[in-house]
């Protein structure tokens, strides 16, 4: 993960591949990619899009049906997670990723594909547009993709299919580097991870509290409690 500052921020708001997935759950253990988007970006400019529904050879449940629109009929005839993965790895080549919440869903269905189908691991750089949001707006109750569109004034229409969700974010993402960039008092008392630039967080060990980051295991800074 890339360290988290107004200089990475604005960079990679700037340059990197934008991606998003929808699913038939959320659970990694069963559920499979229906549809990958991404959008490359090139000094703030999207140069390349990417999008391609996915057949995931189980039925899509009612509820992801409901949310993305995504339906069996419409999948199909899709590639399979094979075809589609191995064109998405072809498109980000070396590039630095970003999403939202990428950390916690998005990548770790990526991960696992790539190393079931295509036998390799992805190695790409990424960046999360959560963790940026939970940095520098503490004062929101909710930094959803959905509340951060609202927060700035981004229309959230065709939100739930990947791309759509993947040029949403983007706006979204612009917005981010200006906070980044001039952070207001309640993001610059928030206690930040010095080595990745995740917020730390009070855990507690069997010699009592202490600071953790909050992107472990990735990053295993820890810091005591003075």
């Amino acid at each position: 993960m890339i360290k988290i500052n107004a200089e990475n921020v604005t960079r990679y708001s700037r340059n990197s591949v934008l991606f998003d997935i929808e699913t038939t759950g959320l659970d990694p253990e069963i559920d499979r990619i229906i549809e990958i988007s991404a959008l490359k970006i090139e000094n703030g400019e999207v140069v390349d899009e990417f999008s391609t529904l996915v057949n995931p050879g189980i039925p899509i449940p009612y509820m992801a049906m409901s949310i993305s629109g995504i339906s069996d009929d419409m999948v199909k005839d899709a590639p399979d997670t094979k075809t589609a993965l191995k064109a998405f790895m072809e498109f980000i080549g070396d590039s630095v990723l970003t999403g939202h919440n990428i950390d916690r869903f998005d990548l770790i269905f990526i991960r696992r594909d790539v190393s079931e189908y295509l036998g390799r691991k992805i190695t790409n750089e990424h960046l999360d547009t959560l963790v940026i949001a939970k940095r520098y707006l503490p004062q929101l109750e909710s930094r959803s993709l959905e509340s951060l569109s609202a927060y700035y004034g981004v229309s959230y229409e065709g939100a739930h299919r990947a791309l759509n969700d993947c040029r949403i974010n983007l706006q979204v993402f612009m917005n981010l580097a200006g906070e980044a960039n001039n952070p207001s008092e309640e993001a610059m008392a928030v206690k930040v991870c010095p080595v990745c630039g995740n917020l730390l967080k009070r855990r507690t060990g069997k010699f009592g509290e202490f600071y953790g980051c909050r992107s472990y295991p990735e990053c295993k800074y820890t810091e005591d409690i003075k």
